[in-house]
């Protein structure tokens, strides 16, 4: 299967350096339900480990920007290019709410696609608990956990209650190794964005095991910024071939990382 390659920019180092009121559930509520919510609603569930200096093995960057305890100035939440402020700026999604929490999960914010019944759901976490974030991914992505969040009297699904569940910043399995393998439970098959260096060599095995389908991954090392993960969203909501997804990535990253459009991409 054709894979997309992202490559390095000068500031890429820094992920893989050394060896409203929310009407949700609660944040860091990890138990798993059985119903599916309003299954008219489609969602996409992202899970964002926050850069971090201090817990991750990371080159570190700015301090203002690699505190991992600090949603709201993260390099991948709330800079420019997080997720949150990403997605808050964007004409294709309308910023419904956002809800603070303890860790894990610092914070989680939601939006509604403005032309299709479709929501994203994004949660933030502490740095420190880059382990539970990816425990929590891969969980989701197999099936194991489920939830809904209520939401201006709709009930959307979440974890693996979503067709599209994505990981955004620094490979940790490149510091640590997981307890379990998360094998699929329901016969279901999710697609899975994961957006950290090498994704696909260390993921592969994982996503394998979960029986999802990797829509989108790195096989080199990358900048995890929120236009590739928005623009990988919009081919997917367009229903677009798997192909033309992946080359929405490469062309948006390299128009923000300045590298050439063939280098950004290896079909």
């Amino acid at each position: 299967m054709k894979q997309i390659i992202l490559v390095l920019l000068l500031f890429i180092f820094l992920n893989c350096g050394n060896t409203a009121k929310d009407n949700s559930s609660q944040v860091n509520d990890k138990t798993s339900i059985n119903t599916e919510g309003d299954t008219s609603l489609k969602s996409i569930h992202v899970f964002v480990a926050l850069c971090d200096n201090k817990y991750q093995g990371i080159v570190p960057v700015n301090s203002k920007i690699g505190n991992g305890q600090d949603p709201e100035n993260n390099l991948y939440w709330g800079w420019a290019y997080g997720v949150r402020t990403y997605f808050k700026k964007s004409s294709d999604w309308i910023f419904l709410t956002s809800h603070k929490g303890n860790a894990p999960v610092l914070e989680r914010i939601i939006f509604k696609n403005k032309k299709e019944k479709l929501y994203l759901i994004a949660d933030a976490y502490d740095g420190r608990y880059m382990k539970n974030c990816i425990t929590d991914f891969l969980s989701s992505l197999s099936g194991q956990v489920k939830d809904t969040v209520h939401i201006n009297n709709r009930i959307p699904g979440i974890n693996g209650n979503s067709q599209l569940v994505a990981f955004i910043g620094h490979n940790g399995l490149m510091d640590f190794k997981l307890d379990s393998v998360y094998n699929n439970s329901d016969g279901k098959q999710r697609k899975a964005i994961i957006l950290a260096c090498l994704s696909k060599k260390y993921f592969s095995y994982y996503v394998r095991k979960a029986g999802a389908y990797p829509l989108l991954w790195t096989s080199n090392l990358m900048g995890p910024e929120a236009y590739t993960l928005h623009d990988a969203i919009t081919g997917y909501i367009n229903n677009e071939p798997d192909e033309n997804i992946r080359q929405r990535a490469a062309k948006i990253y390299s128009s923000y990382t300045k590298c050439s459009e063939k280098a950004a991409k290896d079909f």
